[in-house]
């Protein structure tokens, strides 16, 4: 058995394209650059960043969550999130605010077109 297949066997939701596991949506390819980005640029250590993931993913499993894979990227952003306001280039209210703008700017937006935020996106929380 490949390392992939032990990995698809005890994750049956991660999603997988022909070639091996593929992101699920635009945003999980988003977090996981900007997670690179942020470690290039110095803000944190990749050990500061794999127990910070480590961390979200147990907060996670005691909630309950079954761990099958399709959440993955959702810990990687609240870990990327924690980390970010542990360094202070932004606050969790900050963030927290412009994530709600971006889903009401998601939610106006036509499928297919590029989601831009308005001062409206901030109004509508």
């Amino acid at each position: 058995m490949s390392g992939f297949d032990a990995v698809a066997a005890a994750l049956p939701d991660i999603p997988r394209g022909p070639d091996g596991p593929v992101f699920g949506a635009p945003w999980e390819a988003h977090a996981f650059a900007m997670a690179l980005a942020l470690h290039e640029r110095g803000l944190f250590t990749w050990s500061e960043w794999t127990a910070a993931l480590t961390e979200e993913i147990q907060r996670a499993r005691q909630a309950g969550d079954p761990d099958r894979g399709d959440t993955y990227y959702r810990h990687w952003l609240a870990a990327l999130e924690h980390l970010v306001a542990e360094k202070g280039a932004a606050d969790l209210p900050a963030l927290a605010r412009y994530g709600a703008a971006w889903r009401h700017a998601a939610a106006r937006t036509p499928h297919g077109t590029p989601i831009g935020l308005a001062a409206e996106d901030f109004a509508a929380e």
